[in-house]
């Protein structure tokens, strides 16, 4: 299970990266775009998704890890639940949260300093 301080240490790792509260908890933001918040409920974060078939494909997919509420039906964004979701896989999904909200001069900088394997 991952904590909520894995997701700080890997949401601040991300160029450009501040952490700013987001109604009380703590938000992740690259330069001024929100991409990933502490939730109110425990151990789950909310994360943006590309769109809402990405966020109703991965609900579908695995409904132990991403699920939603109705304060976010007809937006892009999902809930996960840390405890279904391990270290590597959080990476993952902060870090393609970050690529969809990080301007495109500091991705295309980040892509360059990290090419693919």
């Amino acid at each position: 299970m991952v904590t909520e301080e894995d997701v700080r240490r890997v949401a601040l790792s991300l160029p450009a990266t501040t952490e700013k509260p987001y109604n009380r908890l703590p938000g992740f933001r690259v330069r001024n775009s929100l991409f990933v918040r502490v939730h109110e409920q425990p151990e789950v974060i909310m994360i943006g998704c590309a769109d809402l078939a990405e966020k109703d494909g991965l609900i579908a997919s695995e409904p132990d890890k991403f699920f939603t509420t109705a304060h976010y039906d007809g937006y892009p964004a999902l809930l996960v639940r840390l405890a279904n979701i391990d270290l590597d896989e959080l990476t993952e999904l902060l870090t393609d949260c970050w690529r969809r909200a990080a301007p495109k001069r500091l991705l295309a900088e980040f892509d360059a300093a990290h090419p693919p394997a």
